[in-house]
């Protein structure tokens, strides 16, 4: 005779379990091991004087820095406007690579300005009030000039939407043209207030000279033939 409790199904098994992964041996070594090969690298760099020659350089090479990054907005916001040359999509181009420059060049000049005043080549007083160094006061003073000449074209250019909402367009074209004067007289300053530029220095200067020139003719060339655009 068939008991009845044959007759039930079989209980389903349970699935296994899935076992857990062990982590690498080395991986809770490696955590702290990292802050610790950066603090060697620190002092690796510190012992080989990376940090004074990174202030050598920047002492030196920062303005140049300001000026061919301030010279290369000019140039790409002088083709932002050329409509001889360029179609909307690409002038659009022009403008954000001027507009990203143009927050290059400001920062390369306040660690520049920051840079001097540090190594006591300049007084903050004196950096801040145009012509009032004792030693060189006029190129000194040039420098200041454009560095808030500068700093007034980026905010202006900013915020151009309010000066169009207020019908001021001719008063932000004014201001916005001010960068020219700025950066010749950031020109005069950097080579002439510092130490004897070199060579490369020298080479550099003399190629934003010939770019911004070359634009401007381009641009007064397109002006006079009705296409060029507004400034």
């Amino acid at each position: 005779m068939i008991r009845p409790s044959s007759l039930r199904p079989p209980r389903p098994q349970a699935a296994p379990r899935p076992r857990a992964r062990s982590s690498p041996a080395g991986g809770s070594y490696a955590r702290p091991a990292l802050p610790a090969a950066l603090l060697l690298l620190l002092a690796t760099a510190g012992r080989a004087g990376v940090p004074g020659r990174a202030r050598e350089f920047l002492d030196f090479g920062a303005g140049v820095l300001a000026l061919v990054s301030l010279t290369a907005t000019v140039l790409w916001g002088l083709a932002a406007t050329d409509r001889l040359l360029l179609g909307s999509s690409h002038r659009l181009l022009a403008q954000g690579v001027h507009r990203g420059l143009g927050v290059a060049g400001i920062g390369f000049l306040a660690l520049h300005v920051w840079v001097k005043v540090a190594e006591g080549h300049v007084g903050a007083a004196a950096a801040a009030v145009p012509f009032t160094d004792r030693a060189q006061p006029l190129l000194v003073g040039l420098g200041s000039v454009a560095g808030y000449l500068f700093v007034t074209v980026a905010v202006t250019g900013a915020v151009r939407s309010a000066f169009a909402a207020g019908g001021r367009s001719r008063a932000w074209r004014a201001l916005h043209m001010s960068a020219y004067p700025a950066w010749g007289a950031a020109l005069l300053h950097g080579l002439h207030s510092g130490r004897p530029a070199s060579g490369w220095v020298t080479a550099g200067y003399a190629l934003c000279v010939a770019g911004v020139a070359a634009a401007l003719v381009v641009r007064v060339r397109g002006g006079r033939n009705g296409r060029g655009g507004n400034g």
